[in-house]
């Protein structure tokens, strides 16, 4: 009796071998939809810029005022009679400056 338990189990294992392990076995599912959840959220990315491009040729397309500012903030161009002004930000204040600042406020608070 113990000799057909035995034969009945590894039965039941070599049968369940393939279910967990084989080639369509709960593993490679389980890898397969992870890649599928991978790919389905790289697809959004992509439908999500390819509708801003699309929304992008579409305005290109139907109206002057966005090629006209294409072609002031890209290239550069100005209208005829028009007189055009840059407008640089300040450059950053050096490290040590700021860091002289910074002690001499520090030092002056703890008076």
């Amino acid at each position: 009796m113990k000799s057909i338990t035995n034969i009945l189990l590894v039965l039941l294992l070599l049968l369940q071998y393939p279910m967990w392990l084989g080639k369509g076995g709960w593993i490679k599912v389980w890898d397969l939809n992870r890649q599928i959840d991978q790919e389905q959220a790289s697809n959004q990315q992509l439908e999500a810029r390819n509708a801003l491009l699309d929304a992008d040729v579409t305005d290109l397309k139907r109206g002057t005022e966005a090629i006209e500012e294409r072609a002031r903030n890209d290239l550069g161009m100005v209208k005829s009679n028009e007189v055009f002004y840059r407008i640089l930000a300040a450059p950053p204040a050096p490290a040590s400056t700021v860091s002289a600042v910074s002690a001499a406020s520090a030092v002056g608070t703890q008076k």
